[in-house]
């Protein structure tokens, strides 16, 4: 912008007091606002974050119940019979087949297994919840049609807390809708064996639906959100120490200045390719990561009191989920400059947070974030962390899943952030003075 008048004397300025090479940058708020392309990069960055998150974590959290995609349910049919007059088999057989005729094809994934093996199953993180036929169900069905003041015969809902709350909810209610249905149907075909008026009322809707918890959980656990929260901490160290390990080694090498309130300092700029100033922030992050993780242990477990019964491997997991976090977001920043900081945003949290299956489970969520649930990390962190916390850090529960995402994240964070450096490095993009990179 050309000057209105002569510059003020700066000794800072080529040539000395008295003399200026350069126009007059002198502005103030008024005319800094005034310019219209100044606005456009902030308003239209805003718009695209303040549109994007609402439509990724309003758009996952409205309707679960109509985006159900093979839910995992255990159906026990414990019944032992005998058949009742006029019947081929006992009812606990005709009511289990009614409940998955009566589902919506490809909603539930609803697992015939024995009781045992439905409690494994609970216990292990395989399924939301369970429906079981007692083994008395045909006997107490039958006694309805004699007695004058019969018990109604009872049909179980188990719940799985540690799956979370809105998932083992929403198991729920598909159990206790599915044994009503069932319930007054099979009671329409056996209210006209009744022999007294009380047991025709109890016939037209036989069956009492007992819930109760599958496989518990303590109780400072968050109702099974603990291990959502505290894996969102995970995440969001890895994030924020990454961020804060590339702003202060770029102060240090001279790359940004440092500012502290009315102080500020530039550092020399260091001569150093790209590749090498990667090659240091990921070793700093790595060990600032130590801190990182063992303080959310310590805010959790220590000082909140989040029940933890197999500490040491949680913690183990934890600074390695926030290293790999972190090393991620590096090598995002190292590729895209300051917007990465915005990418990695939404790689790791934006898209991460309801791709998750810790709040709304995966299948009860709409196509896109199941298949964002693939590759996201936060899915199979939150995995990992349930098993540790809630079933026994075994294995299956998700364990595995969980630690062998962190191998494969390292990779690919030092394949594609030294891959990007290198290649910037031999066109000569070099952090140096006199450099636009």
């Amino acid at each position: 912008m050309a000057s209105t008048g002569s510059p003020p004397d700066h000794p800072d300025r080529p040539g000395g007091p008295g003399r200026s090479d350069t126009p007059d940058r002198s502005a103030d708020a008024g005319r800094v606002l005034g310019v219209w392309k100044n606005w456009l990069t902030p308003v239209v960055l805003s718009a695209l974050v303040a549109l994007g998150l609402s439509l990724l974590y309003m758009g996952n959290i409205l309707t679960p119940q109509k985006h159900l995609h093979h839910m995992p349910i255990a159906l026990v049919d414990s019944d032992t019979g005998p058949a009742l007059p006029g019947q081929s088999r006992p009812l606990g057989a005709e009511i289990t087949d009614r409940v998955v005729a009566d589902s919506p094809p490809g909603e539930i994934d609803w697992r015939r297994v024995s009781r045992e093996e439905a409690q494994r199953q609970l216990s292990s993180g395989k399924v939301y919840g369970a429906l079981v036929v007692p083994e008395d169900f045909s006997r107490a069905v039958a006694a309805l049609t004699t007695a004058d003041a019969p018990a109604r015969p009872k049909i179980q809902v188990l719940t799985n807390p540690g799956m979370g709350g809105l998932g083992s909810g929403i198991a729920s209610q598909i159990n206790q809708s599915a044994a009503q249905k069932a319930s007054q149907a099979i009671g329409g075909q056996l209210s006209a064996a009744a022999t007294t008026e009380t047991a025709k009322v109890f016939l037209a809707d036989p069956v009492e639906v007992s819930v109760e918890v599958g496989h518990p959980i303590g109780e400072r656990t968050g109702a099974g959100l603990g291990a959502f929260y505290f894996t969102l901490l995970l995440l969001l160290a890895g994030f924020m120490t990454a961020n804060i390990v590339h702003a202060g080694l770029d102060v240090s090498m001279g790359f940004a200045d440092a500012e502290i309130g009315p102080f500020h300092l530039r550092e020399p700029t260091l001569r150093i390719s790209r590749t090498q100033v990667l090659l240091a922030k990921m070793g700093m992050t790595a060990g600032v990561s130590v801190v990182s993780a063992s303080l959310v242990m310590l805010a959790s477990i220590t000082i909140l009191g989040m029940e933890a019964p197999h500490a040491w491997q949680l913690w183990l997991y934890a600074y390695c989920a926030v290293t790999t976090v972190g090393l991620g977001v590096l090598a995002i920043i190292a590729a895209f400059g300051n917007v990465g900081q915005l990418i990695a945003m939404f790689v790791f949290i934006a898209f991460d947070l309801p791709a998750s299956g810790a709040t709304v489970p995966l299948s009860a969520s709409p196509g896109f974030y199941r298949f964002l649930g693939v590759f996201e990390p936060m899915r199979q962190m939150v995995e990992a962390v349930r098993s540790i916390l809630y079933f026994d850090a075994q294995a299956g529960a998700g364990l595995v899943r969980g630690w062998l995402m962190l191998p494969l994240g390292v990779v690919v964070a030092l394949l594609f952030g030294f891959g990007m450096t290198r290649y910037y490095d031999r066109r000569g993009l070099r952090f140096e003075p006199g450099h636009r990179s």
